[in-house]
């Protein structure tokens, strides 16, 4: 099992360390994707940032599934790891069902806890109108056919990157996660 987290180098520091995690998850980590354990992440986070990421991330999988408590104690775990300011819960909104009920559940973890929220959109491409070549660019990846119905696609077509306008209308209740 695997989950996504977003990391950003906060400075020096986090740039070695992010690049190592890298250079490690292909020579060791290496599993039809490259990837890392959590005791490595554990010990090359300093100078970095994380984000909880999108639905494939361990505390959205978790708030899905229903698991309330461990999706906070994980988020309670990276903030101690990450530190204060190093840790944030990712807001996301894509038009899919499931998000609105995981944003429930990390709004709910930040009042909880004073975990900052970060509203985000998980860009995959530039602008709207690029979905239906993202969507070819996938089949020409796995091997399929865009008339094939399992294939691997984007439930909507807003994994663009979004303005600060358009990204205000998604979360209007927000403001500072917006900020």
């Amino acid at each position: 099992a695997y989950s996504h987290l977003v990391l950003l180098c906060r400075n020096e520091e986090g740039y070695r360390n992010l690049a190592y995690m890298v250079t490690q998850s292909f020579v060791e980590g290496q599993y039809i994707k490259p990837r890392i354990d959590l005791d490595l992440l554990k010990e090359r986070c300093g100078g970095l940032i994380a984000c909880s990421a999108c639905l494939g991330g361990e505390l959205p999988k978790l708030l899905t599934a229903g698991e309330y408590e461990k999706a906070k104690a994980a988020a309670l775990e990276m903030r101690e790891w990450f530190g204060e300011d190093g840790y944030y819960l990712e807001l996301q909104d894509h038009g899919i069902p499931a998000q609105r009920q995981v944003n429930e559940g990390l709004l709910r973890i930040h009042q909880e806890t004073g975990i900052p929220v970060v509203c985000t959109n998980d860009a995959h491409y530039l602008r709207r109108e690029d979905a239906e070549t993202q969507d070819v660019l996938m089949c020409i990846q796995t091997g399929k056919t865009v008339d094939n119905p399992s294939r691997m696609k984007f439930e909507t077509s807003e994994f663009y990157l979004k303005s600060e306008a358009e990204m205000a209308a998604l979360f209007p209740n927000c403001p500072e996660a917006l900020e």
